[in-house]
């Protein structure tokens, strides 16, 4: 997956609690496995309306955030099933890092798997950075993940906490694959010796 070391990008508003995994792709475009093409299903419901058009009042439909890239949340996003077409419409969209008060366990989780930083901060701060990103184009943040800081459009920085090895994760551009590759020296080390120790096991896999 993509690094993310530091993002100066147009954050959009989406003023809205309890955004749930069908929400931000309903289930009737879960039908491929691959992670590219469902940007342009995400928020489908609220993006389209029932004759495919655009709905203009819609936050990522409007020109000035078409591109964003940063999504300031209302609290609880993510809750819902646990599917993970949710983080890949999100990314396949362009959406790097998602800012809310709050967020769904398991969304949260497979966030920091497919190379979205969410960051989790009072509700208080979500509400000042939701007025910053009204201001449209104007309204660029910068994410800087090494320095752990959010930094406002008009300079303030504004700190957040993330896990550590997930930090490391995603500044290496490291998911679940890209971990077990490190260790690739080590897994072919442990399979030469399997001869020595379970020849019948060994044997029974080759049959």
């Amino acid at each position: 997956m993509d690094r993310f070391t530091r993002l100066t990008a147009i954050a959009a508003p989406l003023n809205i609690a309890n955004v749930d995994t069908d929400k931000i792709i309903p289930a009737r475009f879960l039908k491929t496995i691959k992670r590219t093409g469902l940007g342009k299903s995400l928020f489908a419901d609220m993006r389209y309306a029932a004759d495919g058009s655009e709905k203009v009042d819609f936050v990522l439909n409007q020109p000035r955030y078409r591109h964003a890239e940063i999504l300031v949340a209302g609290e609880n996003f993510g809750c819902g099933s646990s599917r993970e077409h949710a983080p890949w419409a999100l990314l396949d969209f362009g959406i790097r890092c998602v800012i809310a008060s709050s967020f769904a366990d398991i969304f949260f989780n497979n966030c920091f798997k497919n190379g979205i930083l969410p960051i989790m901060l009072p509700e208080a701060v979500v509400g000042a950075l939701m007025e910053d990103a009204s201001l449209g184009t104007n309204a660029r943040l910068t994410v800087d993940l090494a320095r752990q800081v959010v930094v406002r459009p008009n300079g303030e920085e504004i700190g957040f906490e993330v896990d550590p090895f997930r930090k490391e994760c995603l500044l290496g551009g490291l998911d679940d694959i890209g971990l077990t590759e490190q260790k690739t020296a080590a897994i072919d080390a442990y399979e030469a010796r399997i001869p020595a120790w379970q020849p019948r096991l060994h044997a029974g896999a080759k049959q």
